[in-house]
């Protein structure tokens, strides 16, 4: 059974750090681009970073530079290293496997992820 169980979310104060971990069972992570998402509350879902399945890493404008994405694929796990957090990071982050086509880059849109994740709540606040 495929599957994907997101951990490492809590609730730290700004300019804190956290980890989030991807952790895949069932298959192996390093066949997949891997997103990462987040959603908060009356917002759309939104990919803040991705790995390709050739290890290209993508982030967007509103978390480059603070979060960074990796890969360890002994451990079947795929993390999102959070710094600097801000008020505005506080949402539900997901992570979700790219469909098979795409390799060397990831897709932007929710409807290109196959596999979803629970989420893990993250909160930044003082």
């Amino acid at each position: 059974q495929v599957q994907l169980v997101e951990s490492g979310g809590g609730l730290v104060q700004p300019g804190g750090s956290l980890r989030l971990s991807c952790a895949a069972s069932g298959f192996s992570l390093d066949y997949f681009g891997i997103g990462w998402f987040r959603q908060a509350p009356g917002k759309e879902r939104e990919r803040v970073s991705c790995i390709s399945r050739g290890g290209d890493t993508y982030y967007s404008d509103s978390v480059k530079g603070r979060f960074t994405i990796s890969r360890d694929n002994a451990k079947n796990v795929v993390y999102l290293q959070m710094n600097g957090l801000k008020p505005e990071d506080t949402a539900v982050y997901y992570c979700a496997t790219a469909g098979s086509k795409w390799f060397y880059t990831c897709p932007i849109s929710a409807t290109e992820y196959d596999d979803w994740g629970q989420g893990t709540q993250v909160t930044v606040s003082s």
